[in-house]
């Protein structure tokens, strides 16, 4: 406990540091604060108590907005919808692919396409959103100006999160846009878990709490070991000569590449929410029952395809992070060398198997943890708290936490403070939605 208050005093003392989580924590209880304001026109009342299926998780990830029919409702998945849509233009068409190579001028243009496709969109979910999830009776005047404001509010909402993400990004602590999600994740957590230890209560069953509880832990416990799982290859510098005649040629540097287990982070899991949002969403639209099974949450087929899905991204995501071809001439160029391998095209091929070989249960592994809360409601936990046993959100909770932590840690080692942990540092992962990408 005196290691925690001094590590609390030691944050305090770093002005900067300071100065960003204050801001951080300011915009988190502004975002919390708009979670809770009802669109106009809508009587709060006469909402649904409670949402389920694919609904129960966007509200999730919306801190309760979407259930609530706030103006935050949409919340930040358009944003990284169209993230996710310029990524793969990225790969089609020829401009986008230039303007990912021209560095900063380029990130800022595709920016601005990622923004400009946000609103639109916006501007498709909104009126859906209002059709398929309030209530009519819930409607006080549905008048079109009230259409008209109400879907203008909802895009504005939404810009209004990226804003704040962006803010956090850029001048708070972690990485904005991922932390606004897991706010959202935390703000349900308490009440999901007071409502199951209420049933259980209830039904006489207090040992099953234990059991989950322990479950729950070894769960978290996996997937921090997935998260900060890392395979090094050790790299070999030649010997070099420092200043003139009669210094000794400095030794050999030895170093290593980190490959990451799971180098793609949550953005797999992210891309294949989104997609398996869109059966739910034409189901709806066209009231039809044909893609029922696509939308049970605890069905077979929704979770055998959300696995899949989440497999497949691993390694598209992982393709686009790291190039061993690239790496491959930054080694050979800073004379540095694998042990055993052949410089150039033969190191490259030696870290492209490597990351393959690593990638594969990593991919594996992301995708059993993301179906778990379906087992876990099979099990008779509630779906709330199901949600917490696996899954996105506690992907995206562990490693916005590790990364959050990390960065607070690096600021403390700077300032030549103890860091956070007393047996080394915290090996968080640096994660950023910027130009469409998470890393």
């Amino acid at each position: 406990m005196k290691r925690f208050i001094n590590t609390l005093q030691n944050i305090w003392k770093v002005e900067e540091l300071r100065k960003r989580i204050i801001l951080t924590l300011g915009l988190i209880l502004v975002y919390r604060i708009g979670s809770f304001i009802v669109l106009p026109g809508i009587d709060p009342g006469k909402l649904e108590s409670s949402t389920t299926g694919l609904g129960a998780i966007l509200a999730l990830f919306t801190g309760g907005a979407f259930s609530r029919a706030s103006i935050l409702a949409l919340g930040i998945m358009p944003y990284i919808s169209a993230s996710i849509i310029m990524q793969l233009l990225g790969f089609a068409v020829p401009q986008i692919q230039k303007m990912q190579q021209d560095g900063e001028s380029g990130r800022k243009k595709i920016n601005n396409y990622t923004r400009l496709l946000t609103i639109i969109i916006c501007a498709f979910q909104a009126p859906s959103y209002i059709s398929l999830t309030v209530p009519p009776q819930a409607l006080v005047d549905a008048t079109p100006f009230w259409w008209v404001s109400t879907v203008s509010l909802l895009i504005a909402g939404t810009m209004f999160v990226m804003w704040i993400g962006e803010k956090i990004t850029d001048r708070g602590i972690g990485n904005g846009i991922s932390l606004l999600i897991t706010v959202g994740i935390l703000a349900g957590l308490p009440q999901a878990f007071f409502q199951e230890v209420s049933l259980k209560t209830e039904d006489g069953n207090i040992f099953l709490i234990i059991v989950e509880m322990v479950v729950f832990l070894v769960v978290i416990l996996l997937t921090v070991l997935l998260v900060q799982g890392v395979r090094r290859i050790p790299v070999q510098y030649a010997k070099r000569v420092v200043g003139g005649r009669g210094n000794v040629a400095e030794q050999g540097v030895r170093d290593y590449i980190p490959l990451k287990v799971n180098s793609s982070g949550v953005m797999p899991i992210i891309f294949a929410q989104a997609i398996m949002s869109i059966p739910l969403m034409a189901a709806s639209y066209f009231q039809s029952t044909a893609f029922a099974s696509f939308t049970d949450i605890q069905g077979f087929w929704y979770n055998f395809t959300f696995a899949v899905v989440i497999i497949v991204f691993t390694y598209f995501y992982t393709a686009i992070m790291i190039n061993p071809k690239q790496m491959a001439d930054d080694m050979k160029r800073n004379g540095g060398f694998i042990p055993g391998v052949k410089p150039g095209s033969h190191t490259a091929e030696f870290i492209d198997s490597v990351l393959s070989k690593i990638t594969l249960p990593g991919a594996l592994f992301l995708g059993i943890i993301a179906i778990l809360p379906a087992f876990a409601m099979q099990a008779g936990v509630t779906q709330g708290f199901a949600m917490f046993f696996g899954g996105t959100s506690l992907l995206i909770m562990v490693g916005v936490v590790l990364d959050t932590l990390q960065q607070i840690e690096s600021y403390l080692l700077s300032r030549h403070y103890d860091g956070l942990m007393e047996g080394g540092k915290i090996k968080g992962r640096r994660s950023e939605i910027s130009g469409g990408g998470m890393v």
